[in-house]
């Protein structure tokens, strides 16, 4: 069995278009595939602001699948430390055992999250974006607009987070590392009616997005909501939405952005459709640029699964390349 650090995926693992065709590739699994994607686990952990969850899949026709542990402490960075954290034990699906255990510190998470956040922009957003917005402003924030860039070119990206401090630093390094000017919002409302495309990435308990500033033509990505007591848009959005979609119909009805506009009666389940729906084309994504389309990420234990074993592949391929290059080196030397 192998046992991978966080160091060695990070040099084999980045978020590339490769990253976002795996994660694409996931959903068309969960939409035609055989899949069984058991409920999240989840522990919480009040006292501390923390969280634990634990999820699987396994997809039929695959090797291997992944079950991963993730942990959410929000307090942490109070203490020096990442808020996510987390590891990936990854699975014979002809024997059962353990082939590798990927501690990633929540980062393979991270890059399977943002691509996506990329996908859903890929099927949902019109193609041509000028301003694209992101509330939030820690490390899943940056990867999401990272992703996004991905597969939509756009001319500004605007940031708000409560706290201006933050916001600052996140424009300042998001400008240089995307090379366009990443600038701070003074308020979500400012934000939204500003952005073609916005992203929500906080842990936010109550709405930070109001029905009132949505315009024709937005799309939003929602990936903060992942426990039953997390919100992040108002309901009354999905009653005025073109187009609602998810990444898993049931969890996300449980734990995501869907079981409040539901509960509140501004949404019924037969007008929500799952991003694999779109990846797969059974179902068409954006159809018209003047429509309002929304997509809830909760995160399903699909892309853990495609994630790991992309992730095991190209540590394995980086270490037979080093052998071969220290071999090289050696017989140079000795020649």
């Amino acid at each position: 069995m192998e046992i991978i650090f966080e160091e060695e995926l990070r040099k084999a693992v980045n978020l590339t278009e490769d990253v976002v065709d795996v994660i694409e590739k996931g959903f068309s699994l969960l939409a035609t595939g055989d899949v069984q994607t058991p409920p999240i686990m989840r522990i919480e952990v009040p006292e501390n602001n923390g969280e634990v969850d634990v999820k699987a899949a396994k997809v039929q026709g695959l090797g291997q699948f992944a079950i991963k542990v993730s942990s959410g402490f929000f307090n942490n960075p109070t203490h020096g430390l990442p808020s996510s954290s987390g590891m990936m034990l990854l699975l014979s699906a002809l024997t059962g055992y353990p082939e590798a255990i990927l501690v990633d510190n929540g980062y393979l998470t991270d890059v399977r999250t943002a691509a996506a956040g990329a996908v859903c922009a890929k099927y949902l957003a019109n193609t041509v974006v000028d301003t694209v917005g992101v509330i939030g402003s820690g490390n899943q924030a940056r990867q999401q607009l990272r992703a996004l860039a991905l597969v939509r070119d756009f001319r500004v990206a605007l940031v708000y987070s409560r706290n201006p401090e933050h916001a600052r630093t996140f424009s300042n390094e998001m400008s240089q590392l995307l090379g366009k000017p990443v600038l701070v919002a003074t308020s979500p409302e400012e934000l939204v009616r500003s952005s073609d495309i916005v992203i929500t990435a906080t842990p936010s308990t109550q709405p930070v997005i109001l029905s009132s500033w949505v315009h024709p033509g937005l799309h939003i990505t929602a990936m903060g909501s992942d426990a039953e007591f997390k919100q992040e848009l108002d309901p009354k959005i999905f009653s005025e939405a073109d187009k609602v979609c998810c990444d898993l119909t049931a969890q996300s009805l449980r734990l995501g952005e869907l079981h409040h506009a539901v509960d509140a009666g501004f949404l019924s389940r037969e007008r929500i459709f799952e991003l694999g729906d779109i990846t797969s084309k059974k179902l068409l994504g954006r159809t018209h640029p003047q429509h309002v389309t929304v997509c809830d990420l909760t995160g399903t234990g699909v892309q853990d699964t495609m994630i790991a074993i992309y992730a095991l592949e190209h540590v394995m391929a980086n270490r037979v390349k080093v052998k071969e290059s220290e071999t090289d080196n050696f017989v140079r030397k000795e020649g």
